[in-house]
């Protein structure tokens, strides 16, 4: 399959049916064509939507891209619907997904060291929410467990790449990580928090 309208075609397909984003790689190898032509034909894609005003638009996370709605949309969809209500994560859970993008590959005890409080259980339940991960093995004694962020982390926080997050030093990540108690209610965008906070600092 080389025409590349027909290429477009299948990818839309693919990513409509396939529900979760879509590895360029898997994308590429159902096509027959390299990882370098896909990701031409996924950005072709993301203009094409945005071209035409449509209320679906492609979106790129790291290696993977998906449908999403307009954003401008929102309260339409929001007028129609009653969504379910979700569990939201813990001000604990916020405090470690601020810290694991900016340290990666940190260990526990590096988190536990920057929030001042044990986080056994907080990890345990980031790591079954596919938020972060198990990187390999530290070589400092005990040869503790390394996390980093996951693809999920980036579709969560609706984040095209860690590169997105605002710059912070070690000094101004501490004192974003006290600001967490002051969130509202449902506040859980990583990035614009931190980066509000830092206007604070």
């Amino acid at each position: 399959m080389h025409n590349k309208d027909r290429i477009k075609s299948a990818f839309e397909s693919m990513m409509f049916i396939f529900g979760d984003p879509l590895e360029v790689k898997t994308a590429a190898a159902a096509v027959g064509i390299s990882k370098a032509e896909a990701l031409e034909c996924f950005r072709e894609l993301i203009a094409d939507y945005e071209n035409r005003n449509s209320g679906i638009r492609v979106r790129e996370t790291g290696d993977r891209f998906g449908f999403v709605s307009y954003e401008e949309n929102y309260d339409y969809i929001r007028s129609i619907t009653t969504p379910a209500k979700e569990r939201r994560l813990s001000q604990a859970a916020l405090e470690v997904l601020a810290i694991v993008p900016y340290k990666q590959p940190v260990t526990k005890s590096e988190i536990d060291s920057i929030r001042g409080i044990k986080s056994d259980r907080v990890i345990e339940g980031l790591v079954l929410k596919e938020l972060i991960e198990d990187r390999g093995r530290s070589n400092a004694i005990g040869r503790p467990t390394l996390y980093g962020t996951t693809g999920r982390f980036l579709e969560y926080f609706d984040l095209g790449d860690l590169g997105e997050l605002p710059a912070l030093d070690d000094e101004e990540l501490s004192d974003a990580i006290r600001h967490f108690g002051e969130l509202e209610d449902g506040d859980e965008n990583a990035a614009a928090v931190i980066a509000q906070t830092k206007l604070d600092i």
